[in-house]
């Protein structure tokens, strides 16, 4: 149960971090670069990635059988 909530945080972040760029990308000016909020997006997703196949590979998390 845990480790869906961190799962959910984290995809909260990574949308967060996507609105958080729009300004930068929608204006050109920005009184923080357009790369950070991007970057940090990049970031959150690899490290989403990361722990749902290590969740996979422990056994945590059990995919949805083959329907056929």
């Amino acid at each position: 149960m845990l480790l869906k909530a961190i799962l959910i945080c984290l995809l909260v972040f990574i949308i967060l971090n996507l609105f958080r760029a729009l300004p930068a990308m929608l204006k050109g000016q920005s009184n923080q670069p357009m790369s950070r909020p991007l970057g940090r997006r990049v970031m959150f997703s690899v490290i989403l990635f990361a722990l749902l196949l290590l969740a996979l590979s422990t056994g945590y998390i059990i995919p949805n059988p083959r329907p056929y």
